[in-house]
């Protein structure tokens, strides 16, 4: 039986891993990235048609949703971006491509008025950040369990779409009881539905 200690030890060796890899990813290949990532996700919205998109708003080395967010915004389709809250929990405005600031940990978010929970409730298709997936669907985040939490606040649970990098898609990841996985994969190359 591996203990739980091996488990946490083995999650901060591969997000370690991935924060390099993410950090040293060259600029010719950013654009490139960015540019499957929106296609796929236009794609994935099209053939889901959601009536209330929640989607993470990228920062730093993360994929890129922005294009994206840009692209709905223009097209008329509804997206809630997170705000962190000190409790651990998220609140949620509406994406309109307005100012930012920075939020708790130094994470760029949308200024907007907090829409109230009732609205978040309505979500159909979440997209979450993610250090890695694996082929089971397995989901391994950062640690801080904010998405984990507002998946946990729904009542009727939306289809939940991990956003990475290709090479991020991994045969296994480590994981813990409370671990759950996502319904689907996005990534530059392509959508896996689990």
């Amino acid at each position: 039986m591996v203990s739980d200690d091996s488990v946490r030890d083995a999650k901060a060796k591969l997000r370690a891993e991935v924060r390099l890899r993410r950090r040293t990813r060259l600029v010719e290949e950013q654009g490139p990235a960015a540019a499957g990532l929106t296609e796929q996700l236009i794609a994935l919205v099209r053939h889901r048609a959601p009536a209330l998109v929640g989607c993470y708003l990228s920062g730093g080395d993360e994929p890129n949703t922005r294009p994206f967010l840009g692209w709905a915004t223009a097209n008329g389709v509804d997206v809630l971006v997170p705000v962190s809250r000190r409790d651990g929990l998220l609140d949620w405005v509406p994406a309109t491509g307005g100012p930012e600031q920075a939020g708790l940990f130094g994470i760029s978010e949308m200024v907007g008025e907090v829409v109230p929970a009732s609205e978040f409730q309505r979500v159909d298709l979440l997209l979450v950040p993610a250090a890695a997936v694996d082929r089971s669907g397995m989901r391994m985040g950062w640690g801080r369990g904010y998405f984990d939490r507002a998946l946990a606040s729904l009542e009727e649970p939306p289809a939940v779409f991990a956003v990475i990098y290709d090479e991020e898609f991994l045969d296994a990841v480590p994981r813990e009881s409370h671990d759950r996985p996502v319904d689907g994969v996005v990534t530059p190359s392509g959508i896996r539905v689990f």
